[in-house]
């Protein structure tokens, strides 16, 4: 059976004139967002074109203060709040990639500090995390001192997410494409355990939090363990039968289709809790706050509990569907698209 869905309330929309690539929400505080003015004609002498940056308040969409930005628009980008308050924004500019520190009250440049040329980057109030393809480093979000290093003989890294007390790192070894997915402690930069060892696909899309993590898949029986394959089977069979006597047609149907899996963090040889996504062409990028898992595919965003997999509701969240990026932080959902920056309060 279908089930009601509610539009998420609007707090507010700002336009922008400059082209947004990237946002940083915080637990309180102001929101950011980065952006690059595209140069005529398209055509720039450099890799890199000039960022700026503008902090705005959560609640209202006024703006508290703009400012240019070391950091341009090109390969690799992160940017977050650090402890103090500041924003940290990581990415390449015109003499190689850097990290900047800039004042969240006023946008005033405080620091910045060289680092290696890096494909993407999570900035934590304590710590921002480069991946790099040989290494993964880490920083000191607060002084931008390096904390610590990871490297994998013969490893290429391509993505990481926090869990916690870990950070989960994808690494793949050449000649092979397969990925495996590698646990590093927060603290020291050491291997904890390999939760996967190299397989067919890629860990992109990942979501951690809380010593958890969640898989977003293409077919969600080829991902489960037999046992769990044939629940999901007679599950379905269930359903369908249901179905079928009330005469509805649900969006599930009896074939196999994509899904999420989580896994907690200490025990990734069964999943801990498993969901069927109907089927449809967009993949579904993840997000998580407070021990709730977020689900965007088009405008419709679906909530979970972390701990169960238990569905919380769902929400048709307008431009969801066009986001560059999208975040949720302590109740406000903020949606980024190109040239405007929109903050929603979801339906309990």
């Amino acid at each position: 059976m279908r089930r009601m869905t509610r539009s998420a309330r609007r707090r507010f929309s700002r336009e922008i004139e400059s082209l947004v690539d990237g946002v940083a929400l915080g637990e309180s505080g102001p929101l950011a967002i980065h952006a690059y003015d595209f140069p005529a004609g398209g055509k720039w002498a450099d890799d890199v074109i000039p960022g700026k940056v503008g902090a705005f308040d959560r609640q209202t969409g006024e703006p508290a203060w703009l400012s240019p930005c070391e950091v341009g628009y090109g390969r690799g980008f992160g940017a977050g709040f650090a402890a103090s308050g500041d924003l940290v924004v990581v990415g390449p500019t015109q003499s190689g990639h850097a990290m900047v520190r800039m004042s969240g009250v006023n946008g005033e440049l405080l620091g910045v500090e060289h680092v290696p040329e890096f494909d993407e980057a999570l900035v934590d109030p304590d710590l921002t995390v480069c991946v790099c393809p040989g290494q993964v480093l880490a920083l000191d979000t607060n002084d931008m001192s390096p904390v610590w290093s990871f490297k994998l003989a013969g490893a290429r890294f391509h993505t990481a997410v926090r869990a916690g007390s870990v950070y989960l790192v994808a690494f793949s070894k050449k000649p092979s494409r397969d990925q495996g997915l590698a646990a590093i402690d927060a603290a020291t930069g050491r291997a904890v355990a390999t939760l996967f060892e190299p397989r067919p696909g890629t860990f992109y899309g990942i979501a951690a939090a809380d010593e958890r993590f969640v898989l977003p898949v293409d077919s969600l029986e080829a991902s489960l363990p037999m046992e769990m394959a044939r629940e999901l089977a007679l599950a379905r069979l269930t359903e369908t039968q249901d179905d079928d006597l009330a005469g509805l047609d649900d969006d599930l149907g009896g074939e196999p289709g994509p899904g999420l899996v989580c896994y907690a963090v200490d025990d990734a040889s069964r999943p801990a809790w498993f969901r069927e996504l109907p089927a449809g062409e967009e993949e579904p990028t993840l997000r998580i706050d407070s021990g709730k898992l977020y689900a965007a595919r088009g405008t419709a965003l679906t909530v979970f509990d972390l701990v169960t997999g238990r569905e919380l509701g769902q929400a048709i969240v307008p431009g969801l569907d066009e986001a560059i990026a999208w975040d949720v932080r302590s109740g406000a959902f903020l949606v980024a698209e190109e040239n405007r920056i929109s903050v929603f309060e979801l339906p309990d």
